[in-house]
């Protein structure tokens, strides 16, 4: 049964609706602005690694990974408690980003034009994240 778009499903006599199929996660714009994120978060670290920054890079590098895994994996249980949850989680990680690149910049830790990109990223992907719950 079809209804608004999801799927509904009927499981142990209750129905619950579940999220379209898998391959559609590309298509929210949380994952595109969660990928580009973690990806532009690997780049930008890497060109400025050094011993005394790693621990904080390797942090930056975790949380930003985890935003995108996170919606992902919720996207692929299909079930809207489930998306929801890892949502929340994603959103966890998305502020993470936002704190450790607060703390690269009072450090100086990164140069200021990529920081300022992570930064505009990390706050479109936590836009789009709320986005989601909303609706979800």
């Amino acid at each position: 049964m079809v209804n608004g778009g999801r799927k509904v499903v009927k499981q142990y006599g209750q129905m619950r609706a579940t999220i379209p199929p898998m391959k559609k996660y590309r298509s929210l714009a949380a994952w595109r602005y969660a990928h580009e994120l973690c990806v532009s978060t690997i780049l930008v670290t890497d060109e400025c690694e050094s011993v005394k920054r790693r621990f904080l890079f390797d942090q930056l590098r975790r949380a930003a990974l985890s935003v995108e895994a996170n919606l992902v994996e919720g996207y692929a249980l299909s079930t809207s408690p489930q998306f929801r949850r890892h949502l929340r989680i994603a959103l966890g990680s998305a502020a993470e980003v936002e704190a450790v690149l607060n703390v690269a910049e009072e450090v100086s830790y990164l140069p200021t034009e990529p920081l300022h990109r992570l930064q505009s990223l990390a706050d479109k992907t936590i836009g789009a994240l709320y986005g989601l719950l909303r609706k979800s």
